[in-house]
């Protein structure tokens, strides 16, 4: 991480985050801009992104500008032309502008790489491993440009407008996430149909969203053994993010898209059977429940009665 501690006011300093991957990384890392921008009222901030997962630092109004890179994407055709070519508008737009700060609260070699055209490091801080990725972030920044968090509010600081899409019904809904990057992260589907059951009777529909081919596959097995359910269809980030802004209630595993739920405001329950939850479970006040563990899944009626509170 690149820094000069102490040395600014609040002028219009120029700052360059560094949180390229993944979806739920860089959702923990939003509240940094919104610090930043409470401690530094003009501060100009621009974030480096996995191409991906651009449209989520565009939702917030304190960045000024997201400069996409496609690591993942380049690795696979390094030899390519164009690859190289993509590299080089990276390495001009990321070193057009004097930054007072790049901060990479990645901490890996590749986003040590990107931000180097920016400016490299010169100060790293040393971050307790025992807290919640969300508090590293900002205590990191923090750290970084010598301000205090103490009076500073937990602010996603973003908003979507509800979905409105023809196959989205009009009556309330709940969001349903039932796919994640793991097996060991699933929860069974039994316990998902258990779940519905209940959320029926509550008067709500299920919306089951899916990523890839195979996420929307077993989106529709499931959807086809619940009263009212629906599949949805591929949607970009702008639209889920829509899809869930407008859910009374967001229940998931531990994936990315519940997070976003949590950060959108949004009544949330992650389940947790193969993390801990303390260290990376949705983190935003009241309106958000962690349950479950390492090798203990939260049953289903433990499951929708905490999700019928929080309506």
């Amino acid at each position: 991480m690149y820094c000069k501690t102490g040395r600014y006011n609040r002028r219009a300093i120029r700052i360059l985050l560094v949180k390229a991957t993944s979806l739920g990384d860089v959702i923990h890392n939003l509240p940094v801009a919104s610090d930043i921008r409470r401690v530094f009222p003009q501060a100009e901030i621009d974030w480096v992104v996995e191409e991906g997962f651009a449209e989520l630092p565009r939702l917030h109004p304190a960045v000024r500008r997201v400069l996409p890179v496609a690591v993942r994407r380049w690795r696979k055709a390094l030899l390519a032309r164009a690859t190289w070519r993509e590299i080089g508008t990276y390495r001009r737009l990321a070193s057009a502008d004097f930054y007072d700060a790049v901060l990479d609260t990645q901490g890996l070699l590749k986003s040590a790489l990107l931000s180097t055209p920016a400016r490299f490091y010169d100060h790293c801080f040393a971050i307790p491993r025992n807290q919640h990725a969300v508090m590293r972030n900002r205590q990191l920044a923090a750290a970084a440009l010598g301000y205090a968090l103490d009076d500073l509010p937990l602010d996603y600081g973003i908003a979507a407008p509800p979905l409105v899409a023809p196959w989205l019904p009009a009556d309330h809904y709940a969001v349903l996430l039932t796919a994640t990057s793991r097996a060991d992260k699933e929860w069974p589907e039994a316990h998902w149909l258990a779940l519905a059951a209940a959320l029926n009777a509550a008067g709500l529909r299920c919306i089951l969203p899916g990523g890839s081919a195979s996420e929307r596959s077993r989106a529709v097995r499931l959807a086809q053994g619940m009263a009212s359910a629906i599949a949805a269809p591929a949607m970009n980030l702008t639209e889920l993010a829509g899809l869930l802004a407008g859910a009374r209630v967001v229940i998931g595993v531990d994936t990315g898209l519940v997070h976003l739920a949590a950060a959108l405001q949004r009544p949330t329950v992650a389940l947790y059977s193969a993390s801990d939850p303390i260290l990376t479970g949705v983190l935003a006040g009241e309106h958000c429940v962690n349950l479950g563990g390492i090798g203990t899944p939260a049953a289903p009626a433990e499951v929708a009665a905490t999700a019928l509170k929080l309506l």
